[in-house]
């Protein structure tokens, strides 16, 4: 991979972290940049198809409110740009998320394939 890929780990269960994991993938990918994001633990509810159950999930409707982009609209302008999506493994089953439960263009792997994705490029952690 080449260097100027940013790769996004997402450890965090809350709204307010997943939003701003694809804010900055998104920003990252429509400058042309190679990014992954990479969801373990409560962080792959970011990745769920119904993400309700981050913490403070509500907080999406005062960011509309404010107009700023929301969760679902990131998402989607993520996939839209390129923009990896692998769940952890170990992180699913740590807490129990079903798999089936993902958008579909996640792919699910270990730490792993995220550090082989990134290469030698810039890790960021929410």
């Amino acid at each position: 991979m080449p260097s100027d890929t940013l790769g996004i780990l997402v450890i965090s269960g809350s709204h307010d972290r997943a939003h701003y994991a694809f804010v900055m993938a998104c920003g990252a990918a429509a400058l042309s940049r190679n990014v992954v994001v990479f969801a373990t633990n409560r962080g792959c509810l970011a990745l769920a198809s119904d993400w309700s159950g981050l913490d403070d999930a509500a907080r999406d409707a005062r960011v509309r409110a404010a107009g700023v982009v929301g969760l679902d609209e990131l998402r989607e302008a993520a996939e839209e740009l390129g923009v990896r999506l692998i769940a952890c493994e170990a992180g699913l089953r740590a807490e129990a998320i079903d798999p089936a439960t993902l958008l579909p263009a996640v792919e699910i792997a270990g730490v792993a394939t995220f550090l082989s994705a990134v290469g030698t490029g810039q890790i960021v952690t929410l």
